[in-house]
């Protein structure tokens, strides 16, 4: 008898709170349910979402009954070059088992969603730090035997389930592996819970995939004056959730002046402003960490059951900026004005670990957030906003002369963010740029001097410490890291 020479072997990379261990759970039930043998191991995903959850079966296709009391050696860990199918539950994700030589053009057939959750690396840039998904999209193409490639996590909500359910669909329906769709189906109801929903959703996978239905059209760019009018609808309820209506009428009012010139330049303008004026202080950071939908999202994050306890510790690490900035304006201003002529703006960071599931730990954080209303009248606001205004006016000015120069000013605004260390070295960049190429320009040319400024740009954004800048400019970027004097 001719027997199979190797096992068929599926790697899976799901996030956390996707059901990756479910849905490995239900191919080891259908494969042993229809006689093959099979096994499965998986590899705990690291924080933070620098990496996924791996989960790594192999299924021998041919019947235990035929193999005459044997039993085929089947591998704990999976080796590049020999996967028949790699299943991602993010793109960058299946980005990741191509750049790992997973896939291989003559034997992998890729299955993954097209949606995307950033990724660590990609929200700790300066700048706009996401991966090109039409990239991946056209690699994924090209390096396998057979990609699989649509937004399953929208299907999945469509049908009231989690995308684990819409992936194994796919997976049966790439017809790849010897379990008929029945096998699969049982597999699924064997599980129990929310059976019917997960059914919808793999049904829904498995025709996408078997071909009897088309998969979900691609989001069309929308068009430049829809794209302004959405930023400033979004930037309008951002703002609203900020600080209130007035906060938000203050920023339509801002972009006034810019609304009818070119709306790539608005569009731009809008985008960094809304950003900017909902700047992060421990206010707004005590406001997300209390809200009911934070923690609604870490229990389904952590797949807890009704009634299931889970807790909550948050990790806070304020220092003289966090307390200068909700202090009053000439209070905050000779506070932080003290600490820096002594090196002191790190000198007392505190770190505390509170536990804001607990009645306590949450009145405590919460009480920060209610100084919601004190916020305009506090030393940090008042910074901002001059800085703020500063921006717009040269922002103006320059799109009187033009519209590549302006640009080029407006998106300067993306060096400022964060708080801390992180806020005043982006600042400190900004303010670099601003002195020596907008408000003191060695040159008298627009396009030279917009070009000036956006080398300059990508040069903090490559090094946020500044050296690439400094010698982008000639001269020094002090961003006062400050060390205490002993």
């Amino acid at each position: 008898m001719n027997l199979p020479e190797r096992p068929i072997t599926i790697l899976i990379a799901a996030l956390g709170g996707e059901g990756g261990g479910v849905m490995a759970d239900w191919l080891m039930h259908a494969a042993t349910e229809c006689g093959y043998p099979a096994q499965a191991t998986s590899i705990p995903g690291v924080a933070q979402r620098t990496g996924a959850t791996t989960y790594y079966l192999e299924i021998y296709p041919e019947k235990r009954d035929r193999l005459g009391g044997r039993a085929p050696v089947l591998s704990l860990t999976p080796s590049p070059g020999n996967v028949d199918i790699m299943v991602a539950s993010e793109l960058v994700e299946a980005g990741r088992a191509m750049q790992n030589g997973y896939i291989d053009p003559s034997r992998t057939t890729l299955i993954a969603s097209t949606h995307r959750i950033y990724a660590t690396a990609e929200k700790m840039q300066m700048g706009d730090g996401r991966f090109d998904s039409e990239r991946v999209v056209d690699a994924a193409r090209e390096l396998a035997k057979r990609a699989v490639l649509f937004d399953m996590r929208k299907l999945a909500q469509e049908s009231g389930t989690v995308i684990n359910a819409v992936l194994f669909g796919a997976i049966a329906g790439s017809g790849v592996l010897p379990l008929p769709r029945e096998a699969c189906e049982a597999a699924i109801r064997h599980g129990g819970r929310g059976a019917e929903a997960s059914l919808r959703g793999f049904a829904a996978g498995f025709d996408i995939a078997a071909g009897a239905r088309p998969a979900p059209a691609a989001p069309v760019p929308p068009k430049r004056a829809t794209e302004l009018t959405e930023i400033l609808r979004i930037g309008k309820e951002r703002l609203e959730d900020y600080q209130g209506a007035g906060y938000a009428r203050l920023y339509e009012e801002r972009m006034q002046p810019f609304l009818a010139g070119d709306p790539k330049l608005a569009a731009e303008v809008a985008r960094h402003l809304a950003l900017w004026m909902a700047y992060e202080d421990i206010i707004r950071v005590a406001d997300l960490k209390t809200r009911a939908s934070r923690f609604e999202r870490v229990r389904r994050e952590v797949g807890a059951r009704d009634g299931e306890p889970v807790l909550v510790i948050d990790y806070l690490k304020p220092g003289v900026e966090e307390f200068a900035s909700v202090l009053p304006a000439f209070l905050g201003r000779r506070l932080v004005s003290w600490a820096e002529r002594r090196g002191k703006l790190d000198a007392y960071n505190i770190g505390m670990h509170i536990k804001t599931s607990s009645v306590l730990g949450y009145l405590l954080v919460r009480a920060l957030a209610w100084l919601k209303p004190w916020r305009p009248r506090s030393y940090r606001y008042g910074e901002e906003q001059r800085l703020i205004g500063r921006w717009l006016a040269l922002v103006s000015d320059a799109a009187a002369r033009d519209t590549a120069l302006a640009l080029e000013i407006a998106m300067c605004a993306g060096l400022i963010k964060g708080y801390g260390e992180t806020h005043r070295r982006g600042k400190a960049n900004f303010l670099a740029i601003i002195d020596a190429l907008v408000e003191n320009p060695p040159t008298s040319d627009a396009r030279e001097q917009a070009a000036a400024i956006r080398k300059a740009r990508e040069a903090a954004l490559a090094d946020p410490e500044g050296k690439a800048l400094g010698a982008t400019l000639g001269k020094p970027v002090v961003w006062l890291k400050q060390v205490a004097r002993t």
